[in-house]
């Protein structure tokens, strides 16, 4: 099976030990995506603006890989504040076209990897 790791100009490096996102079998498997931009800056305390980076990083990791948000399978959120929820939601279903909604799990997560993040989700879709 061919592997290929996908890195997009478009989003903030990573320092872990992950890659932007691998593609293989078909599918693209996009790394919990945060809401850093630029050279790590990030919207602190503003959650519509975390949310909007994040699908916005995820999107250009999805092009780079050939694929896009319509071709989203499953995506894991993790919000700090399960309260959010309904916000959250309403923000998420403006980047799809009603109906095509991916299979979803969202949980809330007491702390994510950097204490300033209220959101982080990852995304399979096909490739």
């Amino acid at each position: 099976m061919d592997r290929q790791v996908i890195t997009s100009p478009r989003v903030t490096w990573m320092r872990s030990g992950v890659s932007h996102a691998v593609k293989a079998g078909g599918m693209v498997y996009v790394t919990g995506a945060t809401p850093f931009h630029g050279d790590r800056q990030i919207a602190e305390g503003d959650f519509a603006a975390q949310l909007h980076q994040v699908m916005k990083n995820i999107q250009a990791i999805l092009e780079e890989a050939g694929s896009s948000l319509d071709r989203a399978v499953k995506m894991d959120v993790a919000l700090t504040d399960m309260s959010r929820y309904a916000e959250f939601d309403a923000i998420f279903k403006t980047y799809f076209t009603p109906g095509n909604y991916p299979a979803r799990q969202t949980t809330e997560s007491a702390r994510l990897a950097e204490p300033r993040f209220l959101v982080s989700i990852d995304c399979i879709a096909v490739a």
